[in-house]
């Protein structure tokens, strides 16, 4: 894998037994690997201000780990079979959540890193939605971008 990356990130709730539609994200990045953890780098530019938050995706044996700094921060965790509780602060107020993740894969090529994480989503301590997140970050140069 590059340092220069794409990144796809797509998430889906099922709130209700209602699908929603999916919220994707398609950037460039960086990437690099230490200690056998894969570090994805990014900015997000929010719509309606003109800040931005860095992003930093680490991604381990059944973990993600994700660290957001900016117009929002927040720290989360995604451990196959355990539930983590942290703090999302946002600039319209701040928001407890809790993310039970029953599923973490992790699939590894040459040029590709593709993501699959299946979690349960509190907020105050109420289950709100079942969600998916799918990631696929690929070398630049690798040519063939898969979303």
């Amino acid at each position: 894998m590059t340092k220069d990356v794409l990144i796809s990130i797509s998430g889906l709730q099922f709130a209700g037994g209602e699908n929603s539609e999916p919220v994707e994200v398609i950037t460039s990045g960086s990437y690099y690997k230490k200690n056998g953890r894969h570090y994805i780098l990014y900015d997000e530019v929010a719509e309606d201000t003109a800040g931005t938050t860095k992003n930093i995706i680490k991604l381990g044996d059944e973990v993600l780990d994700i660290t957001k700094r900016g117009e929002t921060n927040v720290h989360m965790m995604f451990e196959k079979d355990k539930k983590n509780v942290t703090y999302y602060y946002t600039p319209y107020g701040n928001l407890l959540i809790g993310i039970d993740a029953t599923k973490v894969q992790v699939e590894e090529t040459e040029h590709n890193l593709s993501v699959k994480v299946d979690y349960a989503l509190e907020v105050n301590y109420e289950h709100m939605a079942d969600c998916k997140i799918t990631m696929n970050i690929q070398s630049k140069n690798a040519g063939n971008f898969k979303i």
